[in-house]
């Protein structure tokens, strides 16, 4: 697909964030874009509160490394799950194996 083809598919969401207002554009849902910008003006917001006296820069880093902290942590707790499920899906197998043989 050609470049020209992909930008027609963006719309530009005007979104506002800690005061700012950005236009971005996306294929996304501009309800889905919203809901984003929403999470990131909320986590701007608290850190401002525990952190007062930041300049904006200071808190838009500070509130992605918390939301990249969020990130990794579901990572993390979506690979042990999937682990989980694998190591019980092979138990289960073996398991039925075993009942086939002895029949």
């Amino acid at each position: 697909m050609s470049q020209e083809l992909q930008e027609d598919k963006k719309q530009s969401i005007k979104v506002n964030i800690y005061g700012q207002e950005y236009p971005i554009r996306s294929e996304a849902d501009a309800a889905y874009v919203k809901q984003i910008a929403e999470y990131v003006d909320r986590k701007m917001k608290e850190v401002a509160e525990k952190m007062p006296a930041r300049i904006h820069s200071q808190l838009a880093v500070l509130a992605a490394l918390h939301i990249a902290d969020e990130l990794f942590k579901e990572r993390e707790d979506k690979e042990k799950k999937l682990s989980e499920v694998e190591e019980k899906t092979q138990s289960l197998i073996e398991w039925l194996d075993a009942k086939l043989i002895q029949e």
